[in-house]
């Protein structure tokens, strides 16, 4: 382990030239290097932040909801087949006509009346457009309140305006509290997702979102602690910045005020654009790339640190493109393609008023039964992976 754990922590690879970790294990009086150990922390943050959640969705959101009209629970719930069930459970939960046939012969029921079976034992599984609410309620606070606190607190930091700071004495940079409460927050944040994603509602996309999730603690963990957090704190902002505008677009969408669902998704799209593809490359990655190379010059672990921002980049433009393409469609079509995830996320109550079987309509789109003309179907497009990094 000894072996392993020296390998792992080469100063040849982590720090630049001539620093090694003893230069930043004594810090002077009052001084705090960042060190990998502070980041633990962050585990028991992130349970709390996990509970308060539950109280926050159990009690505060879930109160929101049902003054909106939005109330828990399923719609009609398919009556007890044991025959039916066993074929939903162990063979399908879609079954094509050669097994509708084969059961309605079998039960003596009407194929619509199997179908119908089918259809709302499948919407027992969905979850409510009142949980979709509370879960969309929570993360549109904690977006908001991060970001309020990190623009707050990096409008007070010379690296805000001029982000040769970065790296004007890199690697002794102090790790101000500032800092260390914004990183350590954020963090557990991506933690607390790691942890919810088993008991949120269950999406297709299930494997990838979890390798955001930890590809984004890695991330945040790695620009720590070889102390690139000042730069680090701005592509946090930088994404903090449009996701809270996703998350209220998509509330305003389950509360059914459209107008107000389109104003938001629009201001989402114009933020999300100046961000990903404006501020972020020229503020951000030239800082990264050469006002670096100039002051500190270049070492292994920032080539890496660098082609994973690059790699971020190439991300912001595929999901910036996928966001336009749909907006366009919405535009001129006056409706959108069915969203990759409509037919997971999309709630009971509305599935189950479809005016015939084998409707496949998408949950946002222009005639569908929450009445919205399908713009938030946009915002979601592998819109879920645009948070901090």
């Amino acid at each position: 382990m000894a072996a392993l754990s020296a390998w792992f922590w080469n100063e040849r690879f982590w720090l630049p030239h001539n620093v090694t970790w003893a230069d930043l294990a004594d810090p002077a009086p009052g001084v705090e290097y960042p060190k990998a150990g502070h980041l633990f922390t962050a585990l028991p943050v992130a349970l709390g932040i996990f509970a308060v959640r539950i109280l926050f969705e159990r009690f505060f959101a879930s109160t929101c909801a049902r003054s909106l009209h939005l109330q828990p629970g399923v719609g009609r719930r398919a009556q007890p087949n044991a025959v039916l069930e066993k074929v939903f459970t162990s063979i399908t939960k879609n079954p094509d006509s050669r097994h509708l046939a084969g059961l309605s012969k079998q039960l003596d029921w009407e194929v619509r009346k199997v179908q119908r079976w089918f259809r709302h034992r499948r919407n027992q599984d969905k979850p409510s457009t009142h949980t979709k609410f509370c879960e969309s309620m929570w993360r549109f606070t904690f977006y908001l309140c991060i970001f309020i606190y990190g623009f707050r607190f990096l409008g007070q930091s010379p690296w805000m305006w001029d982000t040769r700071h970065c790296w004007y004495g890199y690697p002794y940079q102090v790790m101000t509290p500032g800092l260390y409460h914004y990183y350590v927050t954020e963090l557990a944040f991506y933690w607390s997702l790691m942890f919810s994603q088993f008991t949120d509602i269950k999406r297709k996309d299930f494997l990838i979102m979890f390798i955001h999730h930890l590809a984004t603690v890695g991330l945040i963990s790695f620009s720590y602690v070889n102390n690139m957090a000042r730069v680090g704190s701005l592509v946090m902002c930088v994404h903090d910045a449009s996701d809270f505008l996703l998350e209220a677009a998509k509330l305003a969408n389950y509360a059914k005020y459209q107008r107000l669902c389109d104003f938001l998704f629009i201001v989402f799209s114009v933020v999300f654009f100046i961000t990903r593809l404006v501020i972020y490359p020229i503020w951000v990655l030239n800082s990264t790339m050469f006002e670096s190379w100039a002051i500190v010059g270049p070492f292994p672990s920032w080539w890496l640190f660098n082609f994973l921002l690059l790699v971020l980049q190439v991300l912001h433009i595929i999901w910036s493109y996928l966001i336009a393409r749909i907006a366009i469609k919405a535009m001129l079509r006056g409706k959108v393609c069915n969203d990759v995830r409509s037919d997971i996320e999309s709630s009971s109550e509305e599935e189950a008023d479809k005016p015939r079987e084998g409707l496949k309509t998408s949950a946002y789109s222009p005639k569908g039964e929450n009445g919205t003309n399908g713009h938030c179907a946009a915002a979601k497009v592998r819109a879920q992976n645009h948070s901090s990094w």
